[in-house]
């Protein structure tokens, strides 16, 4: 699989077979995507993998934590009050993924507990969290996007499924006292990795981009 064949098919994955990756394949994925750009080097990543007992012991604390509040989480997924377009293409993302496990709009319940999932890394056999230096800025966050799409076009050409997920982020001081992170870091993302369950239909959702227009321009070219 190449390069181009990677971003085709790679989706966020939520449903995972039981068969856990190995040791050395999670540990050289890791390592391989460190071949990311990064500003300066800097290579502002900080990144623990877990599996099995220690797994367990954090998706248990999360989901007996309640969230912190939105006001003392920096970087929350989305700004406040969201606007056009990207208001309406979360949306329409929200009611395609519900769509799958038909679970309509009305259904509060049904909708909380499938976001209660992002807790237990949908089920993944492997949960990786990436952790950044607080006193790290912007340019590095981007840095960080870029391991991030490193590591799941990796995953995607070795056959695993990934899943990003800003989750964790509202469980930063959890996360943080589990895994016992040093003082100056703070959780930047959770990735679900794993071995995608083909059967789910969760997984036959397929998010649509926004036309090359909408965001692009072409300047100067003949």
């Amino acid at each position: 699989m190449n390069v181009s064949q990677a971003l085709q098919e790679r989706r966020s994955v939520r449903a995972f077979l039981p068969r856990v990756p190995s040791a050395q394949d999670v540990e050289s994925l890791i390592a391989d995507a460190a071949k990311a750009a990064s500003g300066g080097n800097l290579q502002p990543w900080c990144v623990v993998a877990l599996s099995g007992a220690p797994l367990k012991q954090l998706t248990d604390a999360v989901t007996a934590a309640p969230p912190m509040e939105d006001s003392v989480v920096p970087h929350m997924a989305y700004p406040p009050s969201l606007w056009d377009p990207y208001r309406g293409r979360r949306f329409k993302n929200g009611e395609d993924l519900y769509k799958t496990i038909d679970i309509p709009r009305e259904n509060k319940a049904a909708r909380l507990e499938q976001m209660g999932k992002n807790g237990l890394f949908f089920g993944a056999p492997v949960g990786v969290i990436m952790l950044v230096d607080e006193r790290m800025g912007y340019a590095q966050w981007v840095d960080l996007g870029i391991y991030l799409q490193s590591f799941m076009l990796l995953a995607t050409e070795r056959g695993m499924g990934t899943c990003a997920q800003g989750y964790w982020r509202r469980f930063r001081d959890t996360v943080e006292r589990v895994l016992e992170v040093p003082e100056s870091y703070r959780v930047a993302y959770g990735i679900a990795l794993g071995y995608e369950d083909t059967s789910a239909p969760i997984n036959d959702l397929r998010a649509d981009r926004a036309a090359f227009g909408e965001w692009a321009q072409m300047r100067g070219f003949a």
